[in-house]
């Protein structure tokens, strides 16, 4: 038996239907079909009328065993594409997935590999229940008063016009990775993000990039703030101030020049 074999036959259980009944839906004979829940590999067209029939997707009917997962809880994407794995503790807890530094390497293609995100560490939260949450690690200095090392949990939205200009979002696309910004929508296909600390210039990305977008729902700082901590906000006001101080002297020194 193979992975395909075990999950197909799950599925079809579970949504108490016959194999006459599943092979009629995807017009082919049932001993055809009998022999896809044995040892046969269906070739690439059935495997996409199967995949659409059980809205899953053909990565994971043909890699991951569905079983080990609660299937009625899988948050089902676009593209038949699922989020990965909803598990929850003993109490009923939703665990959250913390991806670290390290892993986060291994983000951009593994997020949509069940076993990379199942092998990252869980936390559970009990204020945040009903969605799907996973913390990020915070890098660089665009969002304080967020410091690198701290961790961003965010709540996952499905669709672009879920977004609310002005909040703020992890964001994850295929050219930039993983970001925290301040998301605005621009029109129906593109985003304007933005950094809290505005050295840094906003910049635009098409729908078409982005990979995932998670809504800010808490954060988790690692260091503690020290009060004599000069932030990165307090040192573009002091260069500005320097460049203002500048300015004004060139200015009193040419009108003394004779």
């Amino acid at each position: 038996m193979s992975i395909f074999s075990d999950n197909l036959r799950y599925l079809r259980v579970k949504s108490g239907m016959t194999q006459q009944k599943i092979a009629d839906a995807l017009l082919i004979p049932r001993e055809r079909y009998a022999k896809y829940e044995a040892f046969t590999d269906p070739p690439l067209d059935c495997l996409q009328k199967i995949s659409r029939y059980y809205h899953v997707s053909i990565d994971l009917l043909l890699s991951f065993d569905i079983r080990r997962v609660p299937y009625e809880n899988l948050i089902q994407l676009e593209e038949n594409r699922i989020l990965l794995p909803i598990t929850v503790d003993s109490n009923g807890e939703n665990k959250i997935e913390i991806l670290s530094e390290k892993a986060q390497a291994g983000y951009l293609t593994g997020y949509s590999d069940p076993e990379f995100i199942e092998a990252l560490q869980h936390i559970s939260l009990p204020f945040l229940r009903n969605g799907k949450y996973r913390a990020f690690p915070v890098t660089g200095d665009s969002m304080p008063p967020h410091k690198e090392g701290s961790f961003v949990v965010g709540e996952y939205i499905e669709r672009l016009s879920d977004v609310v200009d002005g909040k703020t979002y992890i964001l994850v696309t295929k050219t930039n990775g993983i970001v925290y910004k301040r998301l605005d929508k621009k029109g129906n296909n593109s985003l304007v993000a933005k950094s809290d600390n505005t050295i840094y210039e906003p910049y635009e990305v098409n729908a078409s990039e982005v990979l995932e977008i998670w809504r800010y729902a808490c954060s988790i700082a690692t260091k503690e703030f020290e009060q004599d901590d000069l932030g990165v906000m307090s040192v573009k006001d002091v260069l500005q101030g320097i460049r203002h101080d500048f300015s004004a002297l060139r200015t009193e020194f040419s009108q003394r020049k004779p």
